[in-house]
C-alpha cells in the first residue's frame, strides 16, 4: 500500500471503464453547489475531452478536468475535481497543466474556465474576464444552466501564446 508521502499522479486519457467513478465524483461536487451536475450520457459522448488521476497503477479514479473546444482559437478548462483526501496536492494543477498542453498541441491560443475557484487559475497565469467576452459559451451552454443568467461564478481566460514567452 501506498502512503500519502508517496502518492504521485498517473494522470491519462478517460477511458469508458473510468466514467462511472467520474460521474460520481462530478456530482458530488456539484451537490455541494461548486460544479454543475453531467449525466452519465454527457459524459460518455464527451469522453475524449477528459483526462483522469489515478494515484496507483490501475487504481480508482482521484480527480477529472475536461478541455472542450469551443470555437477555432478557444477552449475551456471544464469539470476540475480532485477528491477531497487528494486535495492540496497539486494533483488539480498537474490535470490542468495536462489540459493545457493539449489546447497547445491542438493550436489553440486561448483557454478559459468558469470557476467559484478563481485564485487557484490565478497561480497559473489566468486572469479574471468579463463573461461577455465569451460568447461562444453563452449561447452553446449557458442559456441551458439553472444559474443564467444569475452566473455568479468568475470567468478567466489564459493566452497560451502570452503564457507560452
Amino acid at each position: 500500500m501506498i502512503d500519502n508521502k508517496d502518492t504521485y499522479p498517473i494522470i491519462s486519457k478517460a477511458v469508458a471503464a473510468d466514467i462511472e467513478t467520474v460521474h460520481k465524483i462530478l456530482n458530488f461536487f456539484a451537490e455541494k453547489g461548486l460544479l454543475l451536475p453531467r449525466s452519465l450520457s454527457e459524459l460518455y459522448e464527451h469522453l475524449r475531452q477528459y483526462v483522469v488521476l489515478k494515484t496507483v497503477p490501475g487504481g480508482p479514479v482521484q480527480g477529472v478536468c475536461g478541455l472542450g473546444i469551443c470555437w477555432k482559437d478557444l477552449a475551456e478548462i471544464q469539470s476540475l475535481a480532485i477528491l477531497e483526501t487528494h486535495q492540496g496536492k497539486g494533483f488539480g494543477r498537474k490535470l490542468v497543466e495536462t489540459c493545457l498542453e493539449e489546447a497547445r498541441l491542438l493550436d489553440l491560443n486561448r483557454v478559459f474556465t468558469l470557476t467559484y475557484v478563481p485564485h487557484f487559475f490565478f497561480k497559473m497565469g489566468f486572469k479574471e474576464i468579463d463573461k461577455s467576452c465569451l460568447p461562444q459559451k453563452i449561447w452553446a451552454d449557458c442559456l441551458k444552466c439553472p444559474k443564467f443568467p444569475d452566473c455568479d461564478e468568475t470567468a478567466l481566460m489564459l493566452d497560451l501564446k502570452e503564457s507560452a514567452s
